[in-house]
């Protein structure tokens, strides 16, 4: 299953909390990539915040990976997680009729 994980904010973290953790963050990412369970990781253009693109077998499991990054476990981040499934408009749009 394809899981969207949106970074979303939380108030009162001031950058300087982040900087101790960014190398680790960024190894254990490599770590989750190599793994196959981020498949897409990017950066919002409008924000400094990620978007990852994680293949799971459920939102449970995409969130213990999530909670595995430095980042999230000194709650200086979370994430919003979107299951997602295959566009089904096609097959209703070109389903013969019986």
């Amino acid at each position: 299953m394809k899981i969207l994980a949106i970074e979303k904010e939380i108030q009162g973290v001031t950058e300087d909390q982040f900087r101790p953790h960014l190398k680790a963050e960024a190894a254990r990412a490599w770590e989750l990539v190599q793994a196959g369970q981020i498949r897409e990781l990017y950066f919002r253009q409008d924000r400094s915040s990620a978007v990852l693109m994680l293949e799971c077998k459920d939102v449970k499991e995409a969130r213990r990976i999530l909670n595995s990054l430095p980042l999230v476990k000194e709650r200086l981040i979370d994430f919003d997680t979107i299951p997602l499934v295959a566009y089904p408009g096609f097959a209703r749009l070109f389903r013969k009729n019986k």
